[in-house]
């Protein structure tokens, strides 16, 4: 990887480089909060490309963010050009759904690593629920990171990985055991960036995770959730989204957002909802 220095400047990240289970850490807890997840071009209409050059251009050198596809092949490169074996799987999302989330397709890009034998879930692309810390696969009980503690259960052939929100354990995604090649990644990222219903298509979600909280835009919904503390929600208007995007999730607003930023300023909840 050409960007290696570029990527750790972007990040904030000035450790040890060998490929050790302390650098991978390092690296897990710090692109989340440096890099925000977003998919803003999907609502321009704009094209998501996974090309490594255009992946590097909008999210190192832009301060852009990005969605699964674009974080996790970025990380998926850092890690393989410091000496990781990395492979690349793929996740069937179960975040925030019922039953019906099991007739989803997989369309969530995840990537195991092993590290001295052990493999380790890694993930940088999930917005507000990612793992900032790696998962270790084959261990089921409860495991914690710098946020929440998670844990991954076998499922069949399969691995559910579940959060622990206050006194419950939530569904993130269920991850197959198939390697998966760029070609399925490009399919699923077209599916997910052009299908009609992806709800990439019409909401806007950004979300940051830093040490001191987790931060998650929903259409025109900010909540802020503190490690151990009470969640804080608001709901913003154009100006305060647009302000929120730039000193929140610290990305370069265009004047070409404003309509996007329009549209979730003026979403109507229901009561339930709220």
């Amino acid at each position: 990887m050409d960007s290696l220095d570029a990527y750790f400047a972007r990040i904030g990240y000035t450790g040890p480089r060998a490929p050790t289970l302390e650098t991978l850490r390092g690296l897990q807890r710090l692109h989340p909060a440096a890099i925000p997840f977003e998919a803003i071009d999907v609502l321009l209409d704009r094209p998501v490309s996974l090309a490594p050059e255009a992946v590097d251009a909008k999210l190192i050198h832009a301060r852009r963010g990005g969605y699964c596809f674009e974080q996790n092949s970025l990380f998926r490169r850092v890690l393989a050009a410091l000496g990781y074996r990395v492979e690349s799987l793929i996740a069937q999302v179960r975040w925030m759904a019922g039953e019906e989330a099991l007739q989803r397709p997989r369309s969530h890009m995840v990537l195991r690593v092993t590290v001295e034998g052990t493999p380790w879930l890694c993930d940088v692309g999930f917005g507000g629920g990612v793992p900032t810390a790696p998962i270790r696969f084959g261990l089921d009980t409860p495991q914690p990171t710098p946020h929440e503690h998670y844990r991954l259960t076998p499922v069949g052939n399969e691995h559910l990985l579940e959060i622990l929100l206050g006194d419950d354990w939530m569904p993130v995604y269920q991850v197959s055991p198939a390697l998966c090649r760029d070609g399925d990644y490009e399919m699923a990222n077209y599916y997910t960036s052009t299908y009609p219903q992806s709800h990439f298509r019409h909401d806007l979600i950004v979300a940051r995770s830093t040490p001191e909280a987790r931060y998650a835009l929903l259409r025109n919904r900010l909540t802020i959730r503190r490690p151990g503390g009470a969640n804080e929600r608001r709901f913003l208007s154009a100006p305060e989204i647009e302000r929120a995007l730039a000193e929140v999730f610290l990305l370069p607003v265009e004047a070409a957002w404003r309509p996007v930023i329009e549209r979730a300023a003026a979403a109507v909840w229901e009561d339930e909802a709220r």
